[in-house]
């Protein structure tokens, strides 16, 4: 979708957020996946979507999780305390990162969407529990 498009959208729909725009900027299994995923953090479990580094990133308490397009066409469904997750269904990947654990989704008709959502459930009761916080990272350093 072009940049004309989108603002022409957003003059005819005030209510669309910076979020929605970036999702409708994306075309087929990207869109639909970030669509999806948006679907069910922001309004299923109204987790506060925020645009930050370019990116939709969902918090409650504190941040819990983002959605990361990828060049690959994939979108990389990431908990940014991945490594305070327990993994027990072994979708987590932190490619390397220290504290970032996700998951490359490809379609959503590859989706385990009960064992993402177990994830979720997860996160969000870590995130009650003991918010996250940049000074307790550099505490445990």
């Amino acid at each position: 979708m072009s940049l004309i498009a989108i603002l022409k959208r957003r003059k005819s729909c005030p209510k669309v957020t910076r979020v929605e725009e970036f999702i409708h900027s994306y075309e087929g299994n990207q869109g639909r996946i970030l669509s999806h995923f948006h679907h069910i953090l922001a309004k299923e479990l109204a987790l506060l979507p925020k645009i930050r580094f370019r990116i939709p990133f969902y918090y409650r308490r504190s941040w819990i999780c983002y959605l990361n397009p990828t060049k690959r066409a994939t979108i990389e469904f990431c908990f940014l305390r991945g490594n305070e997750l327990s993994n027990e269904q072994g979708l987590l990947n932190t490619n390397g990162r220290k504290q970032v654990g996700g998951i490359e989704i490809e379609t959503l008709t590859d989706l385990p969407e009960s064992q993402l959502r177990e994830i979720i459930h997860e996160a969000l009761l870590l995130d009650e529990m003991e918010p996250y916080s940049v000074k307790k990272m550099k505490k445990a350093k």
